[in-house]
């Protein structure tokens, strides 16, 4: 993965891992109120996605678009479907 790639992600990861943390801090708090913490939930998975995002298109830019050139356009069509799986 491009290195630009690997820290745009592993920013977003550290954002959400602020927000999920500061839900367990609400959620150990007995008044905790309840769209504040939908709130923080949705800001985790929006952290999330765009990770997501952001190695996708690295893998995208770094391995699909030069497959043909190698000749493992097959292989690479095959891991990538496999892993959108889990999206």
């Amino acid at each position: 993965m491009p290195e630009d790639a690997r820290k745009r992600a592993a920013h977003r990861l550290k954002i959400a891992r602020g927000h999920l943390e500061s839900i367990i801090g609400m959620l150990d708090k007995d008044d905790a109120y309840c769209v504040d913490v939908l709130r923080q939930i949705k800001a985790v998975q929006g952290a999330l996605s765009g990770a997501g995002e952001v190695v996708l298109r690295g893998h995208l830019e770094a391995h699909v678009a030069t497959a043909a050139q190698r000749g493992d356009s097959v292989e690479i069509v095959e891991e990538l479907m496999e892993a959108l799986k889990y999206t």
